[in-house]
C-alpha cells in the first residue's frame, strides 16, 4: 500500500515520506510546521502524476514540476521531484543503476494521487 507519512524530525520539525508498505521511496527535507508538511503532500498529490522525468545525466532539461534523475558524486543515481520554482520537494535514495531511479520516479508519479496520508507524529501543536 502506498502512503504519505508525516513523521517527527529533529528540533520539533516534520518530514514527509512516501512509502510502499514499509519501504521509504522518497522523503522531504524538514518542514518547520505540520501544515508545511501537509502542503508538501498536497502539492505532490496534485503535481507528481504525469510530471515529466528529466534525465540530467544526458543533458535533458525542463521547467515546471518535474522529476530529475541526477548522478551523485559517488557515481550512483537518485531522483528528486522539483517544484516549478526550482525547489526540491522530495528525493530518493541512491541507486547503482539509473533505471532504478527512473522506476522510483515513475512509481511515485503513478501512485501519489491516490495515496493515503498517515500522520505518525506525536500529538503536538501544528
Amino acid at each position: 500500500m502506498y502512503a504519505f507519512r508525516i513523521v517527527d524530525a529533529a528540533s520539533g520539525q516534520y518530514r514527509v515520506r512516501f512509502t510502499y508498505n514499509s519501504e521509504i521511496m522518497v522523503w522531504s527535507e524538514n518542514c518547520t510546521t505540520k501544515d508545511a508538511a501537509k502542503r508538501n503532500i498536497s502539492s505532490l498529490k496534485s503535481n507528481a502524476p504525469g510530471a515529466p522525468i528529466v534525465d540530467l545525466t544526458v543533458g535533458e532539461a525542463a521547467s515546471g514540476y518535474r522529476w530529475e534523475v541526477v548522478k551523485s558524486s559517488d557515481g550512483q543515481y537518485f531522483t528528486r521531484f522539483v517544484a516549478s520554482n526550482g525547489e526540491t520537494m522530495v528525493r530518493s535514495e541512491r541507486y547503482t543503476q539509473k533505471h532504478n531511479a527512473k522506476n522510483c520516479a515513475s512509481s511515485v508519479s503513478s501512485n501519489a494521487g491516490s495515496a493515503r496520508v498517515i500522520d505518525k507524529t506525536e500529538a503536538r501543536a501544528a
